[in-house]
């Protein structure tokens, strides 16, 4: 398997365990969303720390490290706050497919700072996806000041999401996995801590149990292998693959919560599979191509 291939594998694995987060975020509604963000990043870190004991990985930074990983500590608790948040004010749909934007902040800002543009014609796909979400969450007949202000929750958090995935790719030969998403984790929980304890609420044992699984699946497994994914696929990509959380999480949401997705629902995932299928497809065309102009 090459390398692309691996990482699109990885980040696949990765959106399956994602997609478990709107549902089990909705499950532990009564409590703030500072606080569910909190032991979600907190407890994230002690499983990979956990983790990296038993596969003996190093995770300690040096202090000249120390700083760039504040910053991608800050991003990432602010990624989660405002997603989490979002949740709390409109509907799974909406917050998933507005924070699934991210794949084209991606795209602008990997071509301006770090020289890896995609192909043009790859905009095409890339397009379908975001026509898709904006189907599926733009025409939305019952719209609240409610539900616009966890939009714009879910925009602020793309645009964290961005900078994170940007973040993982930039770091990948720098720092081993679990050292990075270690530090990510446990820094974000750090800045998380002050918002948690504004409004904190103990939890209720079965609570903690969900926010347990909360940092078990959709964060130790989900983003972890979201960011070994990143290691080896542009982040644009990546994030292509996993705006299937959309689907899964709809999914999910009418099987578990009874939350019935609409027409426009419908029509918007399946416009973006069509455009994800073409921005994977025309990948294997260029290699083709290019094998047909070496031969």
């Amino acid at each position: 398997m090459n390398n692309h291939n691996r990482g699109l594998l990885l980040v696949s694995i990765g959106t399956i365990f994602l997609s478990t987060s709107p549902i089990l975020t909705r499950w532990v509604a009564d409590l703030p969303a500072g606080e569910i963000a909190f032991f979600r990043m907190l407890l994230g870190s002690m499983f990979i720390f956990i983790i990296s004991k038993v596969t003996g990985t190093g995770i300690w930074l040096k202090t000249k490290d120390m700083p760039k990983f504040l910053l991608y500590g800050l991003i990432t608790a602010l990624h989660f706050l405002l997603y989490i948040a979002s949740l709390m004010y409109t509907s799974i749909a909406h917050s998933l497919s507005l924070v699934y934007t991210a794949p084209i902040m991606i795209a602008v800002l990997t071509a301006l700072f770090f020289k890896e543009p995609i192909p043009r014609h790859k905009y095409l796909g890339i397009f379908m996806v975001i026509l898709g979400i904006i189907i599926l969450a733009g025409f939305e007949p019952m719209l609240t000041k409610e539900m616009i202000l966890g939009d714009v929750m879910a925009i602020g958090s793309a645009l964290c999401l961005a900078l994170y995935s940007i973040a993982g790719r930039r770091e990948r030969d720098n720092y081993p996995l679990f050292q990075y998403v270690f530090w990510v984790y446990f820094l974000a929980a750090i800045f998380l801590l002050p918002v948690a304890l504004k409004n904190f609420s103990l939890p209720t044992p079965k609570n903690f149990a969900i926010l347990l699984l909360i940092a078990l699946l959709p964060t130790t497994l989900g983003h972890t292998l979201y960011n070994a994914g990143l290691r080896y696929v542009h982040p644009a990509y990546a994030n292509l693959i996993m705006t299937q959380e959309i689907t899964s999480g709809i999914l999910l949401g009418y099987f578990l919560l009874g939350e019935v997705p609409s027409k426009n629902s419908i029509m918007g995932v399946i416009i973006m599979l069509i455009g994800l299928w073409q921005v994977l497809h025309a990948r294997r065309l260029d290699k083709n191509q290019t094998l047909g102009r070496k031969t």
